[in-house]
């Protein structure tokens, strides 16, 4: 009988983990808390906007993919021929608080027709238990073994923020130690959906630089291939540090910074999501890290948080853990 790993977490990372593990011969399971599997490839469903966009995918979480590591390009040509990923573009603008200075080019980025979560659901319909909406609530060492909330596997991939990791690790776990070095940044995120596009035609993303409330501003419709006059506009950490109680009340502010930068009338219908674990302030050399049967990985793990990053660690950690279960 192969042995058994429970795969906590169904992010990129736990999902590259268990793919991983299961062509290994392992017996995997991957458990997520989330109705839906992705983690940071988080999406919306538009409901209720009074415009032709009711049922539209908006991106949330991770903006786009970018690819050079040989392997995660192998796997993102494989998307883009089955129609789940798209070239989107290696051009933004640039703003600061008075609005547009220019544009900046840097590497391609890839979106997704269906939304990025949808790249999430493909890499689960390969593997063979996928456990959903359930909270992982403790992860306990027994023996030469793992207790996930008291069921036994011969080892354990978190794959998950550090502050989740911390919640189900006992505090004197040797693991812990390790995860006190980088700090996860919160974010607002508004959708604002308009009648017609207002904003420069050749737009499609832009870096906000030196500007308190926005960071970030997507043409959802540009990066999604429709065309729907919808931006998704990231706030600074700082800003959303103080408002994650009650993220609809920065809704003005937001709104307001927007018009300010890219000169548009306010949006027809507008929402404002909380992401309390947005981002990692900082970044390890290691790619994951392994303590006996347990492993944490994920998009912290490695030089820059990008989804690729995420996708490599936990190809690495399960890798470790299948050498160490002689798989």
């Amino acid at each position: 009988m192969p042995a058994s790993v429970a795969v906590v977490g169904g992010g990129m990372s736990g999902l590259a983990a268990a793919g991983e593990l299961h062509r290994r011969g392992l017996d995997v399971v991957v458990i997520d808390r989330g109705q839906r599997l992705g983690g940071r490839l988080g999406a919306r469903t538009l409901r209720g906007t009074g415009l032709p966009y009711d049922g539209r995918i908006v991106d949330l979480g991770a903006s786009y993919l970018t690819a050079d590591d040989p392997g995660f390009v192998e796997l993102v040509g494989r998307w883009t021929a089955d129609g789940l990923a798209r070239e989107w573009t290696d051009t933004f603008h640039v703003a600061g608080p008075a609005g547009i200075t220019g544009t900046t080019s840097g590497p391609l980025r890839y979106a997704a027709p269906g939304g990025l979560r949808s790249l999430a659901d493909d890499l689960a319909l390969q593997l063979p238990s996928v456990v959903n909406p359930r909270a992982v609530e403790s992860v306990e060492r027994s023996g030469d073994g793992v207790l996930v909330d008291g069921d036994r596997f011969d080892a354990a991939v978190l794959a998950m923020p550090d502050a989740q990791v911390l919640d189900v690790l006992g505090d004197d776990d040797p693991l812990v130690a390790r995860l006190d070095d980088v700090v996860w940044e919160p974010v607002l995120v508004l959708v604002a959906a308009f009648a017609s596009r207002r904003w420069p035609d050749d737009l499609e993303g832009l870096f906000v630089n030196g500007d308190p409330v926005l960071s970030f501003v997507a043409d959802d419709g540009r990066r999604r291939g429709d065309g729907a006059p919808v931006l998704v506009a990231h706030s600074t950490p700082a800003f959303a540090a103080d408002r994650l109680d009650d993220p609809s009340a920065a809704a003005p502010e937001l709104i307001d910074r927007l018009g300010a930068v890219l000169g548009v009338p306010a949006p027809a219908w507008h929402e404002v999501k909380r992401w309390s674990l947005a981002k990692p302030d900082g970044h390890r050399t290691e790619a994951y890290a392994l303590d006996g049967p347990i492993a944490v990985c994920g998009d912290a793990w490695g030089a820059r948080p990008r989804v690729q990053t995420a996708w490599l660690s936990g190809r690495a950690a399960a890798d470790s853990v299948a050498d160490l279960l002689g798989a």
